[in-house]
């Protein structure tokens, strides 16, 4: 279960006193996501999520987190929205860590999205960047190319010993990176959700109903968050790419923002740099999170598989575009 922080029943009964929000039915850990604690809390008023932020969760950053999900919704985004405490502020104190309570979204994660999903979701993908295209606030990519390297530090022995030669791979990938430094540099930025993943996306039966977790949201390229999704959305569990998947994802993004010469002719290296990325902050857990803790880290060999396939991409045709 991904809870790090445990709240005890009279922890949680103070804090909701500085709610007006009822009292407490029902309050669960949520088993996914691995970067915070995310706790199921029903009261006599409603539905909500709470969350308690860990890890790589700067502080310093939550304002702008809140103040993007507000900016949102206000721009018609479906996203669950910071609940304000009596006092007006959302964001307070809760067993020692930065907490917030946010509206419950209605909907369900996919757990093997289809082709519909896949396209519905390059819908809200492009939604969600057009809502937030006049959000003043901005967010330097904590876990952009810059990061890699000092990622992957001290790591190569940790690489091979999960597959044999994978670590001059990823060298020469890193390599290929720092080739193509400037390039998110050169495309159209704006704010990003940077994690849209499966079980960060709702829906109903194939319609997008909302997103959810915007903790990794940066101001960044356009086209990388798209290009994350196709990481997240168009492979199957044994690794294998799914171009239907690719396909509907990129066409549904381009039915409400098209994409321009300039991203497409980015878009293999920009989903190379994305797989990039989840390798190796996987690779960082799988190596550094003891054997007897709550959550088990992800592999960070499923990467490593969609890595394969990036390398031999030539073009966005490759992935479905056009």
């Amino acid at each position: 279960m991904a809870v790090y922080t445990s709240v005890s029943d009279e922890a949680l009964a103070a804090f909701l006193a500085e709610y007006e929000l009822g009292e407490a039915v029902a309050f669960k850990g949520i088993a996914e996501g691995v970067e915070n604690s995310n706790y199921y809390l029903e009261t006599t008023k409603g539905r909500y999520i709470l969350t308690l932020f860990e890890k790589r969760t700067d502080p310093a950053d939550l304002p702008y987190f809140i103040g993007l999900k507000q900016h949102l919704a206000a721009r018609g985004f479906s996203c669950p929205l910071p609940v304000a405490a009596k006092d007006g502020e959302a964001l307070r104190r809760l067993a020692g860590r930065h907490a917030v309570i946010i509206t419950f979204l209605q909907g369900l994660s996919p757990r093997r999205p289809n082709a519909a999903q896949c396209r519905e979701l390059g819908r809200g993908l492009a939604q969600l960047h057009l809502a937030a295209a006049d959000f003043e606030m901005t967010r330097e990519n904590s876990l952009g190319p810059a990061s890699w390297p000092i990622l992957w530090q001290g790591r190569e022995a940790n690489a091979d010993a999960l597959e044999p030669g994978l670590a001059d791979k990823i060298e020469s990938d890193l390599a290929t990176i720092r080739g193509a430094a400037t390039l998110s540099d050169t495309l159209p930025r704006g704010t990003i959700h940077a994690d849209l993943f499966p079980d960060n996306a709702f829906f109903l039966g194939d319609r997008f109903t909302g997103a959810i977790d915007f903790y990794f949201a940066c101001t960044d390229a356009l086209a990388y968050d798209l290009a994350i999704c196709v990481n997240a959305w168009a492979f199957e569990p044994d690794g294998a790419f799914n171009f239907s998947k690719a396909k509907n994802l990129i066409a549904g993004y381009e039915q409400i923002r098209p994409l321009q010469d300039d991203e497409k002719a980015a878009f293999p290296t920009l989903c190379l740099g994305a797989a990039i990325r989840f390798f190796l902050t996987r690779l960082v857990d799988w190596t550094d999170t003891p054997a007897d803790a709550l959550v088990k880290p992800k592999d960070p060999l499923d990467y490593a598989a969609r890595l394969r396939f990036h390398r031999t991409a030539e073009s966005i045709r490759d992935y479905g575009g056009e």
